[in-house]
């Protein structure tokens, strides 16, 4: 996109020769969504399809809580979603690498439309029970488990190895988007037409996503013939991850991440209830804070593109999103809590999308579905691990101690990886 500034109130750095004008310090955040056609119908379907999500997720552990009135069953209806993923997700990886990714995902998300569907029928019909519910949820998870990896390594596909990391950015203001849209848009539909209709506007959602996946048009790929096994293609897969240092060290960053930093999410209702004193209106507001905190983290990382290293933006939020933990256990008021969450909320989205980005930038195309199999293994696996730990604790010491534990142990890890080690700080 060509900038709009007159040539004459640009005035040349030091060391410019006569005559030539300097690259704008920032570009427009949305540059990728207008440079790239397929780029752009995917980030729109996406985005809507999350809205749909989140609208989906509101309902069911309201469904789970009503029919069973036990909060146990509540974590055990979100387990039974998330244990597909650590079972599966690595060989479909190897699938990945092998298969056209963008038909993959139109298969997945025909699943997961289904599964919409099935949450629809049952609570429309009011034969809902909480072991169909469970048995949904290990369907949608393991179509997720075949998804998520393929989706991630399908986006490069979409703009390029060059706009790979301001495309992931993009994506994740759009999850974040979503976040805030959708348990609003969830609460309305509930007061005025019940919580069946939530699982109804899921599936419209994936019915657009399909149409969108169907309009994108690649280039014909030709996927080269292997003789490995899928065994002896995920063993390969994980001797390239071990080979590599850079790749070894981002996905311990996103494991640990996952396990001791995310979690912080799965305790804010403790936090605003018995921490600040507050009611769901709190709740609601430290939510929106760390979603609106993670649209503006996105949008500036797509903003500064390739000019500052990548590397030395990871260890910087990195370091940041440890102190802000730390500093946010320590928090006894409302607005300070809320503006602590907002710049917590902007560091996690630079560190998840650099995370992401750096590693499908390193990751040679035949590889890259495995690759992303990993991360999404530790990402979305390695996360209900996360949340029993951080329960645990908070149930000893207090969510805030929990919160602030996670952080210190954040904050040594990176000091390990990014002062100790300088293979990240290089990319």
């Amino acid at each position: 996109m060509l900038d709009s500034t007159p040539p004459a109130t640009l005035t040349p750095p030091r060391g410019t020769p006569s005559g030539a004008i300097a690259a704008p310090r920032y570009r427009n955040p949305f540059s990728v969504l207008i440079k790239h056609r397929n780029f752009r119908i995917f980030w729109f379907g996406q985005t809507g399809s999350l809205i749909g999500t989140w609208m989906q997720q509101v309902a069911l552990g309201w469904v789970v809580l009503e029919i069973t009135n036990s909060p146990f069953l509540v974590g055990v209806e979100a387990a039974a979603g998330s244990l597909p993923v650590l079972l599966f997700t690595l060989f479909a990886g190897v699938l990945a690498d092998r298969r056209n990714k963008l038909v993959l995902v139109r298969i997945t998300q025909a699943l997961l439309l289904f599964e919409a569907t099935l949450l629809w029928w049952f609570n429309w019909t009011g034969h809902v029970t909480i072991g169909v519910l469970i048995g949904i949820a290990l369907f949608g998870g393991t179509a997720s488990a075949f998804d998520i990896p393929t989706r991630q390594a399908l986006i490069i596909e979409l703009v390029g190895r060059d706009d790979i990391v301001d495309a992931i950015a993009l994506n994740s203001s759009g999850f974040n988007l979503a976040r805030i849209i959708g348990p609003s848009f969830a609460a309305i539909i509930i007061d005025r037409l019940g919580l069946a209709w939530c699982f109804a506007a899921n599936a419209m959602s994936y019915l657009l996503v399909l149409i969108s996946l169907f309009v994108i048009k690649l280039p014909k790929t030709v996927i080269k013939a292997t003789a490995l096994s899928p065994t002896e293609g995920l063993l390969e897969g994980i001797r390239f991850m071990r080979k590599s240092k850079e790749v070894t060290l981002l996905v311990s960053l996103v494991a640990v991440y996952s396990i001791f930093g995310i979690p912080y999410l799965v305790l804010m209702p403790v936090i605003a209830r018995n921490t600040l004193h507050g009611t769901a209106r709190t709740y609601g507001l430290l939510l929106a804070s760390v979603g609106l905190g993670a649209i503006t983290g996105a949008f500036a990382l797509a903003m500064i593109g390739r000019r500052v290293r990548r590397g030395r933006v990871h260890a910087a939020s990195a370091f940041s999103f440890s102190a802000l933990l730390i500093a946010f256990s320590f928090s006894r008021n409302e607005w300070v809590s809320v503006a602590l969450l907002f710049v917590t909320g902007g560091t996690m989205i630079l560190n998840n999308a650099l995370a992401n980005g750096l590693l499908q930038t390193i990751t040679p195309d035949h590889l890259r579905g495995r690759v992303m199999s990993a991360y999404a293994f530790v990402f979305v696996g390695m996360a209900p691990i996360g949340s029993l730990l951080s329960g645990t604790i908070a149930s000893a010491l207090g969510a805030p101690a929990a919160i602030g534990i996670g952080g210190g142990v954040l904050l040594l890890f990176a000091l390990w990886v990014f002062g100790k080690r300088t293979e990240l700080r290089r990319l």
